[in-house]
């Protein structure tokens, strides 16, 4: 674990309470008498309003439904860990031997809920418009286009519609490895279609792996 003033950094904030810092860093498996749990309750409302706020201005013609939609596909664990990763936050995050032999350090549900802890964190100490600022930068920077096609986006479903129209079939992904242990595995995953392999794609999931590989057969059946 690297020295948390680097998380600091990429975060353009320091905190004159290190210690608050270091409890929304805090995994319950550290053994502490502190954790970040209730940071992570703190953040995820605080996150919930600045996502939903920031849509409300973007999109000023969109109505609830869509508006709901997109914070949706932000305000969730997987979005909170992309925030989480492009900090590189699982390196200052403090937790037990165990934990990150078992691969804590990557776990999306730990990366997300430190990004919320941490961004209750900065709320408690500077306030709400400090909060929104590292937001909505980092989410600007992880998302350089945001409205409801881009977050959403199922490459499946589009490689399904366009395979039936042009070639009357639908495609059949096939798992063709799996690797590594248990707590981080890789999938890799082939289309085919009318017998031949058309892409392949590996991801931490074998839904990850289908939606890169389907990505991929759009991709080069458009081209």
């Amino acid at each position: 674990m690297n020295n948390y003033q680097a998380l600091e950094a990429k975060l353009n904030y320091f905190f004159k309470n290190k210690e608050l810092f270091i409890e929304a860093l805090t995994h319950k498996s550290y053994k502490k008498p502190y954790n970040n749990e209730r940071l992570e309750f703190l953040g995820d409302a605080v996150l919930d309003l600045i996502v939903g706020e920031f849509l409300f201005a973007k999109f000023p013609d969109s109505d609830e439904g869509i508006l709901s939609k997109i914070r949706a596909s932000l305000v969730n664990e997987s979005g909170f860990t992309l925030l989480a990763k492009e900090l590189d936050m699982g390196q200052y995050i403090y937790l037990s031997i165990a934990e990150e032999n078992n691969g804590g350090r990557t776990k999306p549900s730990l990366l997300s809920n430190a990004f919320e802890a941490v961004i209750g964190a900065i709320y408690l100490e500077a306030g709400l418009e400090v909060a929104r600022n590292i937001s909505i930068k980092l989410l600007n920077e992880v998302h350089p286009i945001i409205d409801l096609e881009s977050l959403s986006k199922d490459y499946k479903t589009a490689l399904q519609e366009l395979t039936q129209s042009t070639h009357g079939v639908t495609p059949d992904y096939q798992l063709i490895r799996a690797t590594g242990p248990d707590h981080k595995k890789e999938f890799e995953i082939a289309i085919y279609l009318d017998g031949k392999v058309i892409s392949s794609a590996k991801g931490n999931s074998k839904k990850e792996a289908q939606q890169k590989a389907a990505q991929k057969a759009l991709e080069w059946l458009r081209e």
